[in-house]
């Protein structure tokens, strides 16, 4: 139990940590910026939820003005999310027509920031990692 306290503690640090370096220095109003905040951090564990999971895989995103951060297609997830007016649950594939092992080996996703200066958080467990990667796109592909 203690670990996963200090896993949330140390996601919502660097979640926090993300939206600081968005808003500016101390002190400025949103009238000092030609954009809201837009900055996310996603993460990929193993694990049935996002308090349990052993996070294997993070990264940061922003975008705006630029997209950036250690996203390697910051760009294409991005332009998922403005798709998506910043939700991230609208990027998944509906479509997706691969098969997968009926393994149960659970994968939960998560996104957590702001996007245009409102506050997101999505989490999304999949049965495994080949039906996690047959539904994400660009934004949750990392």
């Amino acid at each position: 139990m203690r670990r996963s306290v200090t896993k949330i503690t140390c996601m919502a640090g660097v979640a926090a940590g993300v939206v600081a370096l968005t808003a500016g220095p101390a002190g400025a109003g949103t009238h000092d910026s030609l954009y809201s905040p837009s900055a996310m951090v996603l993460t990929a564990g193993q694990g049935d939820s996002a308090a349990t999971a052993t996070v294997e895989r993070a990264v940061t995103l922003h975008c705006k003005p630029t997209a950036g951060g250690t996203h390697p297609d910051a760009e294409a997830a991005c332009a998922d999310l403005e798709r998506a007016d910043g939700r991230p649950a609208l990027t998944l594939n509906d479509d997706s027509d691969r098969v997968c092992p009926q393994i149960y080996a659970p994968v939960t996703l998560t996104a957590d920031g702001v996007w245009e200066g409102r506050r997101v958080s999505y989490e999304r467990t999949f049965a495994n990692s080949c039906v996690a990667q047959s539904r994400v796109t660009n934004l949750l592909d990392f």
